[in-house]
């Protein structure tokens, strides 16, 4: 049978969560950050309610950082490490309905060559050999956030990162398509335009536009007349009707500036674990009305908020430093 890439809300065996490790990439907020992911595992662990959870270091001095600030229980392991977004350099796992789970690995090069920190190049093999998981390597560049799936084959994107020349320039929409199907089993795929306003992964999906439940694309709402990314919420939700998917409305943080600019603030940079689904929250108005908008998708989860702003300095959220392992089921 085809292997596939599941939705991220099946049963989870762990899931894997980054630390900082380089306060360079956190100017004035790397406790701060430090704090806000280590809050993130242990909510996500749920004190042992919820699921494995591996925190992934670079040292032994990490290591001891980090159980200071972990509830009791989530795992720590040491492994060189550059950054901590491991949704973009760790494997993605596949099913294939009948017993069967494997690893895929990704090519990297540093979101288009702009941040390259070593470690960062081979992570996604050392975790993969962690495990007792057959391996195949993909010589083409990918990462994680660049995709998300409801799990039946339907898959979104945006074009400003997957078509972008700095990732695979010999690779056009009907390339990129083919080798995505035989390596996590797309069917269909919903390509988006842009992705929020100063992404530095130039435009990944997964900060933009997400499935919470099959054909049903959570995308952002503006709600204020200075939302800096409302017309590219316009387009998406457009171009995701054309295609015949159920628009889900999740309201907008809105604009969020840091030292006078806009950062790309998201509620859809959430993740679903096995007892929770975690926001990130910005101490914005629409904080509140963002988790309520998700509660009717995810029954029998909690919907926890949790602050995420010291992250987003680094350049990303919750469900950019994790990466799931699912259940074969």
């Amino acid at each position: 049978m085809t292997f596939r890439m599941p939705a991220e809300w099946v049963p989870h065996d762990w899931t894997w969560i980054g630390f900082p490790t380089n306060p360079a990439e956190w100017p004035g907020a790397f406790e701060e950050a430090r704090r806000q992911i280590a809050a993130f595992a242990s909510a996500l662990h749920a004190d042992g309610k919820g699921e494995e959870v591996r925190l992934v270091v670079a040292n032994e001095s990490d290591a001891d950082a980090a159980r200071a600030l972990l509830a009791p229980g989530v795992s720590v392991i040491v492994h060189r490490l550059g950054d901590v977004w491991l949704r973009d350099t760790a494997p993605i796992a596949v099913l294939n309905g009948a017993g069967g789970k494997a690893l895929v690995d990704f090519g990297f090069n540093g979101w288009g060559g702009k941040y390259q920190m070593p470690g960062d190049e081979d992570i996604g093999a050392r975790l993969a050999a962690t495990t007792d998981l057959p391996v195949s390597t993909q010589n083409w560049v990918l990462e994680g956030g660049a995709i998300d799936t409801d799990g039946t084959g339907l898959f979104v994107t945006t074009e400003q990162c997957l078509l972008n020349p700095n990732r695979n320039p010999d690779l056009d929409r009907g390339k990129i398509e083919t080798l995505l199907a035989g390596a996590l089993g797309l069917s269909d795929m919903l390509w988006l335009g842009d992705g929020l306003l100063n992404d530095h992964t130039d435009g990944h999906v997964d900060n933009l536009a997400r499935f919470v439940a099959p054909g049903k694309l959570a995308l952002p709402i503006a709600t204020t007349q200075d939302d800096p990314n409302a017309a590219l919420y316009t387009d998406a939700r457009a171009r995701a009707k054309a295609h015949g998917i159920e628009v889900i409305d999740i309201p907008s943080p809105g604009l969020v500036l840091v030292d006078g600019e806009a950062i790309p603030a998201s509620y859809m940079n959430f993740y679903v674990g096995n007892a929770a689904v975690i926001v990130p929250i910005y101490g914005q108005p629409n904080d509140q009305a963002a988790l309520d908008a998700f509660r009717p998708f995810f029954p029998g989860r909690d919907i926890v908020g949790l602050r995420s702003d010291a992250i987003l300095s680094g350049g990303g959220s919750f469900h950019c430093c994790s990466q799931q392992m699912p259940t074969l089921v």
